[in-house]
């Protein structure tokens, strides 16, 4: 067995000879091949990537705001209502949240369509009334505003000159939110914050969510209050809310509510990594092995050759 590993008489003197017929040279490079790529894999093998339980995320790098503003077409500029609230309509880019200010407070938002349109009703104040359209992108980067159209709400007898003032404390009902651009996830809570300003203690506050579903809130003070809601489906979502006080005044605000795609949470399990590294375990040692059996047996050889010479039975090569 393994015959071919010993060393070998000459058949006509009789003296052993040198068993040489390992060619150690290209062994050497066929091991050294053999641990480049043993080494070229571990590198990879231990390179940074997703670790376990890791979530995936993604993201939009910012771009350019809007550079066309939105322009109100409608009502005209001067006009005067008896009524409140009041539409406002007009073009806009695609794409794009349209929200509304009334004397630098905020009006209300809405979606402008496909068409290149937005049509929202807000609620107006006493007296004069100076309003402007900002259109928001996906990022919530604001665009140019709008043209000015100045409209009068005439709520108390005609005068000789519009209203230029509001009582805040009781003559007027008015609803108030930071809540311009909001986004939130499917079957994530949106905290939509309110302030009632004016009127006359309590109110009964309305708000439809736009998903056919609607909650009514009781409110014994004007102190800013926050209600969640959750949607299930990802969407743009219309929220119109009104509030009465105990004299009877209303006030109205439509806010438009961005709900996002769910988020893909991705969790990558460690069996690759665990893998990979059982493989390593058993291949580093194994190649470990092998250069230790080719330095064995080649110091063998020499050892032996040495003592053969020594006494005389090795031939001359």
């Amino acid at each position: 067995m393994f015959s071919w590993l010993k060393l070998s008489q000459h058949r006509h003197s009789g003296r052993i000879r040198p068993h040489e017929h390992t060619s150690y040279v290209p062994l050497g490079v066929l091991l050294l091949m053999v641990g480049l790529a043993l080494g070229a894999y571990t590198v990879s093998a231990e390179s940074p990537g997703p670790q376990a339980e890791a979530v995936s995320l993604t993201g939009t790098m910012p771009g350019k705001p809007p550079t066309i503003g939105a322009t109100i077409t409608s009502p005209k500029d001067g006009t005067h209502f008896s009524t409140s609230p009041v539409e406002f309509s007009g073009t806009c880019p695609d794409d794009t949240i349209i929200e509304l200010y009334k004397n630098d407070i905020f009006a209300g938002s809405t979606e402008c369509t496909e068409a290149g349109i937005f049509k929202i009703s807000i609620d107006l104040m006493v007296g004069t009334n100076s309003v402007i359209a900002v259109d928001y992108d996906a990022l919530n980067q604001a665009g140019p505003n709008s043209n000015t159209v100045t409209v009068y709400y005439d709520a108390l007898p005609a005068q000789s000159d519009p209203l230029t003032s509001v009582d805040l404390k009781g003559a007027q009902l008015i609803l108030n939110t930071d809540a311009v651009f909001r986004g939130t996830f499917p079957n994530q809570a949106l905290n939509l914050p309110l302030t009632i300003i004016g009127g006359t203690p309590p109110y009964a506050v309305n708000i439809q969510w736009g998903d056919s579903n609607n909650k009514i809130i009781s409110r014994n003070n004007n102190a800013i209050f926050t209600t969640p809601h959750i949607y299930t489906k990802a969407g743009t979502y219309q929220i119109s809310i009104q509030a009465t006080d105990s004299t009877g005044r209303v006030a109205f605000l439509t806010v438009a509510a961005i709900v996002n795609g769910q988020p893909s949470v991705s969790t990558t399990t460690n069996t690759t990594s665990t893998t990979t590294t059982n493989k390593l375990l058993v291949l580093w040692p194994l190649y470990v092995s092998a250069i230790a059996v080719m330095i064995s047996f080649w110091i063998g050889e020499r050892r032996e050759k040495a003592i053969l010479a020594k006494h005389g039975r090795l031939l001359p090569s």
